[in-house]
């Protein structure tokens, strides 16, 4: 083989490595768009419309772009080397949404439901600093909309999507702004009321949040300014590929996720 084809060869089998989907669970039934999915979701409450969002999603209805996952390189120091560790996880490149790739919409959903998905998809959700971590490798950064009326209502949700879509314009690539994130986070653990939802996010152009961490919700509230972000659970730390729950439980790792002091592994 010449050796001009084979380097090509070595780079593009690199190149396929480094390149992570989501598990595809295509059905071949025919798949409801964006907007059919708000049209029926208009009449109900939010027990139904999150049941209808995971139905939807995990039996294939989420555009394809969405399975791409985008690489997020992150590092820290490792006090006893003096050494950089580097790590690199794979998050999803906008957030949660139904819908085919010509006619999608992002649908907010409570955590109950976005950890369904998420362990599904052999996935986990964003921590505090993982969300500004991603903010700060976005390609497409927009400024966020606030809507003050019917902020739970599902016609606010599918208002809010359409704006972003006009502050978009088309633009592709990891996009951050847009949303809140639902996270997971000490503060739940240590909460004295229970049932609750974390949230944080929603950058501002600066590059400041709107929303500091909160868990003042409980945990079946989403409004039209969550947003789910997927994380895919192997991440590459040091050339060697973990689980998030092995970075999560040591002192050094977990310090690339977290600026928390997370002991167990959080999850809804």
């Amino acid at each position: 083989m010449p050796r001009i084809i084979l380097l090509l060869l070595i780079c593009c089998l690199a190149a396929c490595q480094q390149r992570i989907l989501l598990y595809h669970n295509r059905s071949s039934n025919a798949q409801i768009t964006g907007a059919q999915f708000y049209e029926t979701a208009m009449t109900m409450q939010w027990k139904q419309r999150d049941s209808f969002a995971v139905a939807v999603i995990l039996g294939g209805n989420r555009p394809v772009f969405l399975d791409r996952l985008q690489p997020v390189t992150v590092k820290v120091l490792d006090s006893t080397t003096g050494n950089h560790i580097t790590a690199t996880y794979y998050v999803t490149p906008d957030y949660l949404s139904v819908g085919t790739k010509d006619n999608w919409a992002r649908i907010p959903l409570t955590p109950i439901a976005a950890q369904i998905i998420a362990d599904s998809l052999n996935c986990f959700l964003p921590t505090r600093k993982m969300v500004n971590d991603i903010y700060a490798a976005a390609v497409v950064k927009l400024a966020p909309v606030p809507m003050y009326i019917y902020r739970d209502s599902t016609v606010t949700m599918w208002q809010h999507h359409l704006i972003i879509e006009g502050q978009r314009n088309g633009r592709s690539g990891l996009i951050a702004g847009i949303k809140k994130d639902v996270v997971i986070s000490d503060l739940l653990t240590r909460s004295s009321k229970p049932n609750r939802v974390a949230i944080y996010g929603w950058h501002q152009l600066n590059g400041k949040a709107i929303q500091p961490l909160y868990t003042g919700h409980v945990n079946w509230y989403a409004d039209y300014s969550h947003g789910i972000r997927l994380v895919y659970r192997k991440l590459k730390v040091d050339g060697r590929w973990m689980d998030y729950t092995e970075v999560m439980a040591d002192p050094m790792l977990k310090q690339l996720l977290t600026d928390e002091a997370v002991g167990d592994v959080l999850r809804y």
